[in-house]
């Protein structure tokens, strides 16, 4: 079982257990896949596990409102996940907001142009098992179920883009390649989410588990913030201060006992 706050896994860096306050002052900015739930082969294949929606609605109230889902899914997928709660979001890495949760999704990124679609989509024969996952503004490109072609398949991607419109970048991740708008992140994210009225003056508090989170989790850092980081491809025990979503969960209904319900 794992063990929040193991000094094992925390040495050198800040214990999440710890560096949490009796007071609520703080704005939760939380990953969704691999920092919440557990990462799917698929991801269409991903459960959230009993009392999670629960959990993040009950933080939301003792928060004051200051917690927000920042994702590289839509937010209408997230929505669908954590029904029937809803959530201050960011989703497809910063291309679309919901400042309110009885708001509606609010897109700041064109579609990804149809050509460029066509031809990433293409990268699902040349290398079977690839999942191509179009999202509008981005789009993700899975090898997890093709282990071993995912520097042939970034490869691919750069040649696909180049010679293209320049608004586009690529980024890796966990067994994905994911093409996005290079004007949105999590960090801006994270800048844009902390002005609204229920996050203002808190210390943001930003937790994912992959290369697309590391600018939320700078942002929340510049701000006097913190950022802690889940044990996966990307981040291994000598860098992750949870090891694990389930670990993640268990702090979160520690600090709601510490804030108040």
């Amino acid at each position: 079982m794992d063990t929040i706050g193991d000094p094992h896994a925390t040495a050198g860096r800040i214990d999440p257990v710890r560096w949490i306050e009796s007071r609520a002052e703080i704005a939760l900015f939380l990953d969704f896949d691999g920092t919440l739930v557990d990462v799917a082969t698929r991801p269409e294949d991903v459960a959230p596990p009993p009392g999670l929606v629960e959990l993040l609605d009950r933080l939301h109230h003792a928060l004051g409102g200051a917690l927000a889902i920042v994702s590289g899914r839509r937010i209408a997928d997230l929505d669908r996940l954590l029904a029937p709660a809803t959530f201050v979001a960011a989703g497809l890495h910063g291309s679309e907001y919901r400042t309110d949760r009885t708001e509606i999704v609010r897109p700041v990124a064109l579609p990804i142009d149809p050509e460029v679609v066509t031809a990433v989509s293409r990268l699902e024969r040349i290398f079977p098992g690839v999942r191509v996952e179009p999202k509008g503004a981005t789009m993700a490109v899975h090898w997890r179920e093709a282990p071993g072609v995912g520097e042939a398949v970034a490869a691919e991607l750069v040649r696909i883009l180049d010679g293209g419109s320049d608004h586009l970048e690529l980024t890796g991740g966990r067994m994905v390649h994911e093409i996005h708008p290079r004007h949105v992140s999590e960090g801006a994210a994270v800048e844009i989410l902390s002005g609204l009225v229920a996050f203002r003056g808190r210390r943001p508090v930003m937790i994912g588990d992959d290369v697309s989170d590391e600018s939320g989790i700078a942002a929340a850092e510049r701000a006097g913030g913190v950022g802690f980081r889940v044990r996966g491809e990307t981040f291994g025990p000598d860098v992750a201060d949870f090891a694990s979503p389930r670990q993640v969960r268990e702090w979160l209904s520690l600090l709601l006992s510490r804030i108040g319900s």
